[in-house]
């Protein structure tokens, strides 16, 4: 709020229904015949329609869009961490294959083996966990921008 009282929002409102008080008001006063008058508010509230429905058939595509768009970048994310996933499991097989080939003496090497395949397993994970993140981010992004615009053509 203001120091008088009023907020932006109040004045807004304020004067679109000043100004259509107003127009309504220059209408009805204009030297014109009823019939006139009814045509001419006819074709304002059918070219207030057209433009209605344009905005928001245009709403609704750039919706559409960005929903495709969030939806493919929610499939390649589900799908590369699959692929991670699948590489740290062959790993880890690999690995225990291994230490149940291995004598006594092999134990440490492959305990070795096992510590650094857990490692490698740690940045994988990290690695997934970033890209998410990431995309999570550019997601909301686009989200945020999306939703700017359908404010754009609400207006």
């Amino acid at each position: 709020m203001s120091k008088d009282g009023i907020n932006s929002k109040d004045f807004l409102i304020g004067t679109l229904i000043g100004g259509i008080i107003g127009a309504t008001t220059a209408l009805f006063l204009a030297p014109k015949s009823g019939k006139e008058l009814r045509d001419d508010l006819g074709n304002q509230a059918v070219a207030l329609k057209d433009r209605t429905d344009r905005m928001t058939a245009d709403a609704k595509e750039k919706g559409s869009e960005y929903v495709s768009i969030a939806k493919d970048k929610t499939s390649n994310i589900t799908q590369l961490v699959a692929d991670q996933s699948g590489q740290i499991m062959n790993k880890v097989k690999d690995l225990k294959d291994r230490s149940k080939n291995t004598t006594d003496t092999a134990n440490s090497d492959s305990n070795a083996a096992l510590n650094e395949l857990g490692e490698e397993a740690k940045k994988a994970a990290q690695q997934a966990k970033d890209q998410v993140a990431q995309t999570k981010d550019e997601i909301k992004s686009e989200v945020k921008d999306a939703q700017a615009q359908a404010e754009q053509v609400k207006r």
